[in-house]
């Protein structure tokens, strides 16, 4: 909604908010938010909010231990299911070190500097994500169970389909919080759903997938049920995704995307290990749709990327490696990182596939590079990459080597 500063604090006198939180995330993209009185607010924005580096995972590695939030006004959104008297709003924040200097394991900053990179260059990129999720029963008491949701398949409808009012409410609070989903159905796999979004500049994009985790979960513990983004919960089933569809445009006109097709495709295998975080990712590659080969096709979903067949006069890409384990800002970040990088040097793809490479015969694979096969092949690729070394502070990066350890 691009709130300013002024309009966010007109906001919280006019409609009786009483909790203003702050929102980020660790490293891995596990959100955490810190909330504050209406009386801080101004202090928030022209100082900042102090909060205690060492107390999250990942940010603990430095000497000092102070950092700062900031929230940024333009993301401001009230949180639907909250009491309407004594309102609560959510805003993402950027974090600085007390002198002002951008803190190394800020995500959000990262792709920030990644979108600034981009636009001195000319170029604007953007991004609409499809993120996949599980939805189980809860007890009487709330917990877990590992029951699915429903036995429904592949856009099934009620009385089958027992997500759909799930999904609709979902939907609902979503456009209650200023974001745009585009459609939804029930997925392959038991109690499995998907939500689509409207293609965004690349920072809502990142904070529209964030939101979406937390409302998913919240909207599904309001109807019995739990929520599981994870790559492979249940074994034999159909993991989720998170596929990310990608345009680039220049001055208003869209860009070829062979070369940074091309970019992505170079650096996909180091950065596996941010687009595929947990070992139960690499369960997932390469069954029920997810990708194994480094290949693209059009119209081709047994590859890594897919250049949809359709009649729009806008040119998009579609990137099925990465799940939502992962945290979206560096993921974001590392494609356009690798985009400009097929732009600046005019790297070409190979010739696009049709072929099934799920059915595909050991001849059709001859020389076709394959995709980490475990966290552990994708930490040895990731580890010294130069591609790597130059994008991802080494703070980030060796808390991810450890992770996968």
């Amino acid at each position: 909604m691009n709130y300013t500063v002024q309009e966010v604090k007109q906001f919280v006198e006019e409609e009786d908010v009483k909790f203003i939180r702050l929102a980020f995330c660790d490293v891995f993209g596990r959100p955490r938010n810190f909330s504050i009185m209406p009386t801080e607010l101004d202090r928030a924005f022209d100082e900042g909010i102090a909060i205690d580096a060492w107390s999250v995972t990942g940010f603990d590695g430095f000497k000092e231990s102070d950092i700062l939030l900031h929230p940024d006004p333009r993301t401001l959104a009230i949180l639907p299911w909250r009491p309407e008297h004594g309102r609560v709003v959510r805003m993402y924040c950027d974090i600085t070190w007390p002198d002002g200097r951008p803190f190394e394991c800020d995500s959000r900053t990262i792709l920030e500097s990644a979108v600034e990179l981009a636009s001195s260059k000319g170029y604007t990129f953007y991004f609409g994500t499809e993120q996949e999720f599980y939805l189980f029963k809860n007890t009487l008491e709330g917990d877990r169970t590992d029951i699915p949701y429903d036995n429904a398949g592949y856009m099934d409808i009620a009385p089958e389909d027992k997500g759909e009012n799930v999904r609709r409410e979902i939907c609902m609070t979503l456009e209650q919080m200023g974001i745009s989903p585009e459609s939804s159905h029930h997925e392959k796999g038991p109690g499995q759903n998907e939500i689509d979004f409207r293609y965004c500049h690349a920072l809502k994009a990142a904070d529209d997938a964030m939101t979406f985790r937390g409302v998913v979960r919240t909207i599904a513990a309001r109807n019995g049920a739990s929520a599981d983004f994870g790559p492979k919960p249940i074994k034999g089933k159909p993991g989720n995704g998170m596929y990310i569809h990608f345009s680039v445009q220049m001055e208003g006109k869209e860009v070829d995307l062979a070369p940074v097709i091309a970019g992505i495709m170079k650096n996909i295998r180091p950065m596996s290990l941010f687009m595929n975080p947990v070992h139960e990712s690499f369960d997932r590659l390469g069954y029920f749709g997810a990708p194994k080969y480094i290949k693209w096709g059009k119209g081709n979903r047994s590859a890594l990327i897919r250049v949809p067949d359709t009649r729009s006069e806008h040119m998009r890409a579609e990137l099925r490696s990465p799940d939502s384990s992962s945290n979206p800002y560096l993921v974001l970040a590392l494609m356009i990182y690798a985009g400009l990088e097929g732009i600046d040097k005019g790297l070409t793809p190979d010739d696009p596939t049709d072929i099934n490479l799920f059915t595909a015969n050991e001849e059709e694979l001859s020389g076709a590079l394959k995709l980490p096969g475990s966290l552990e092949e994708a930490a040895g690729c990731a580890k010294d990459d130069a591609f790597l070394k130059e994008h991802i502070p080494s703070q980030i990066l060796e808390e991810y080597l450890k992770a996968a350890k």
